[in-house]
């Protein structure tokens, strides 16, 4: 990755030590590096390990509840993405509007602290499930993992910047794709399995085994799950607090060419959603059915609980059906899923170091040099805290089932106030500042008054369990909705989105820069529809077009109601076992969404991108 980085400086001048390319790449990253890049944002090793984890307790509903309750929140960030390209096209954070808009230092101090926190808890949630992975595939102590993941990703990330960044992710989304395509095909296929009407088979000889309480008649083979609906709540609520209060999602946003936002988004979301779907059922509902089997790892005894919420299902079922050669898989899946998103999170917490901090607070003429510097300290800074952090979790005994549930108690309180801070001129300082203060509070309390009030105390085991942590993550996130009506209300402001223009916000190139930049030849200048290797160009002062706004909006509301309301709750309803043939034609339609996805998320961005493709390997001809 820093060799490719280095290859863009010399080919197409694009020079990471300008702050414009580190931080946002020029704003010219084109529909297929956008739309792999919102997968990859997604696809934590988190999400990878826990798709399997929430089948493997839940039933067949846990892998396709994962996938829903992603792919609206990916697809609605395309409506805030395009509405803020359009109101302040020269930013590059989002709390940078936040600071503009309202008066003081109060708001923008406030929704930075929870940006941040956002950002930290996503992290440590991350790592805490790679490491345990990769412990367990390695043989190396947890805290070597630990350590060791963000390594790499520094190193990576201060040479390439946020272009560093989309270019991983395409690479790195690629090959977990392939490897989701690899182990579903493997463990279907396995002696052991033979078929998908094998797995089914499994699964309804282990039901004895596997009475899940909450399910329609205790099987695993339906969509009727109390618990898997309360888990879809959690992941819903608490995923719309992980796309808003992550400002990486802002950054690719403003990093993108206009008019590759939406579609951006849209495709990457609906590519996003096949593989929990497929990766969880089969994975999953594979464990189910082999965990009593002389080839799973843990034989003759079932997995504890802690294996289980350490994120362990998938590998134990990867070696069971693929051995070496699974174990390398997960391994790779989780490595790459772990640098690609942690990639993300450094650029947003370094963006938020370096322009809502040092920029705002200590030197507001920061010049090129003076930003970059403080870039870079910032991506130090963070991976070195994070990986503190994270071992410090370890050590108290929190995992990643644990930080999985309640995550969205912390991050969700933000989330009203700052969408109705782009898009609600009514929205006063002070209601959206006191709304998200007293969101977080409402929320902390709820969560550990219902531990308090359900199991008669407030500890680790308590705290993760399910009911908690869907009240706390519903009341941190919807409180605040309530709150800051009623303040806006009675305080109300009467915003002019023009002002949003008013101050400058790109950097000029400190003198040494632009020396050096005369040295090679000029850049084009060329905006294009560049995935892989989009040209240089200037920022597009132009407002985005009402008609992306109204694209975004509507597949906003298609993604929500059709994956999350239409097509899963009616089966709820139905209380509906599946038969054998129902079974199958479930399976084989998430694969065949997931090789679409495959086709997608490989072969868009390199069509997207064939004409930079093209200028660079010119350029390496003798």
């Amino acid at each position: 990755m820093i060799g490719i980085t280095r290859l863009l400086k010399k080919t197409l001048n694009e020079d990471n030590n300008n702050v414009e390319t580190f931080m946002v790449a020029n704003r010219s990253v084109g529909t297929g590096l956008v739309a792999s890049a919102v997968v990859s944002s997604w696809l934590w090793s988190t999400a990878l390990l826990s798709c399997v984890l929430v089948t493997y307790l839940y039933g067949v509903s846990g892998g396709f509840w994962y996938g829903a309750g992603c792919t609206p929140m990916i697809v609605f960030f395309a409506y805030l993405g395009v509405v803020c390209k359009k109101r302040i096209p020269e930013a590059h954070t989002v709390l940078e509007i936040v600071r503009i808009r309202y008066v003081g230092t109060t708001a923008h101090l406030v929704f930075t602290f929870l940006a941040v926190v956002n950002n930290l808890f996503n992290t440590i949630n991350m790592i805490l499930g790679a490491a345990a992975v990769i412990t367990f595939l390695t043989g190396i102590h947890i805290m070597a993992s630990t350590f060791l993941l963000p390594v790499g990703v520094v190193l990576y990330t201060l040479v390439g910047g946020i272009k560093a960044t989309f270019l991983t992710d395409y690479i790195h989304t690629f090959v977990i794709a392939i490897l989701c395509c690899y182990l579903t095909t493997k463990t279907l296929t396995h002696h052991d399995v033979g078929s998908i009407d094998g797995i089914y088979d499994l699964v309804v000889k282990a039901q004895p085994s596997y009475q899940v309480y909450g399910n329609y008649q205790g099987s695993l083979l339906t969509m009727n799950s109390q618990q898997g609906i309360f888990f879809a709540i959690i992941l819903l609520v608490s995923n719309f607090g992980a796309v808003i209060m992550d400002t990486s999602y802002f950054i690719k946003a403003f990093a993108a060419s206009p008019k590759a936002v939406v579609p951006g988004y849209v495709v990457g979301g609906f590519a996003y959603f096949s593989i929990p779907w497929s990766l969880g059922t089969i994975m999953g509902l594979a464990a189910l059915g082999l965990e009593s089997s002389p080839i799973f790892p843990t034989y003759p005894r079932p997995m504890t609980s802690l294996e289980v919420t350490n994120g362990l299902v998938l590998p134990y079922v990867a070696v069971a059906v693929a051995g070496k050669g699974g174990a390398v898989a997960v391994l790779l899946m989780t490595f790459m899923a772990i640098t690609s998103t942690l990639s993300a999170q450094v650029i947003a917490v370094s963006s938020i170091f370096t322009f809502d901090f040092y920029r705002t607070y200590i030197n507001k003429n920061a010049g090129n040099k003076d930003v970059i510097r403080w870039s870079h300290l910032g991506v130090v800074l963070f991976a070195a805290i994070s990986a503190g952090l994270t071992a410090a979790f370890n050590y108290g005994g929190i995992n990643m089932g644990w930080t999985l549930y309640m995550i969205g108690v912390v991050t969700c309180p933000g989330i009203f106030p700052l969408i109705l801070t782009i898009l609600w001129n009514k929205q006063s300082g002070f209601a959206a500042v006191v709304s998200a203060v007293a969101g977080l509070a409402t929320g902390l309390g709820t969560w550990l008054g219902t531990a308090q009030a359900l199991f008669g105390e407030v500890t680790v085991d308590s705290t993760g369990q399910t009911l908690p942590c869907m009240y706390g993550t519903v009341a941190s996130a919807l409180s605040p909705l309530l709150y800051t009506v009623i303040l806006s209300f009675f305080w109300p402001n009467n915003y002019d989105w023009a002002r949003f223009t008013d101050e400058k916000l790109l950097l000029d190139s400190d003198a040494s820069t632009e020396e050096s930049d005369s040295a090679r030849e000029p850049p084009t200048g060329q905006a294009t529809k560049g995935g892989v290797l989009s040209d240089s160009s200037e920022v597009v002062h132009d407002q985005t077009d009402l008609r992306w706004q109204r694209y975004a909006l509507f597949w906003s509301l298609f993604s929500f109601f059709g994956i999350w309301v239409l097509w899963p709750l009616p089966m709820y309803g139905a209380k509906y076992i599946f038969s054998k043939q129902f079974f199958k034609a479930w399976v084989v339609v998430s694969l065949i969404w997931l090789w679409i996805s495959l086709l997608i998320l490989g072969l868009y961005p390199l069509y997207d991108g064939r004409k930079q493709i093209l200028k660079v390997l010119q350029s390496l001809r003798p």
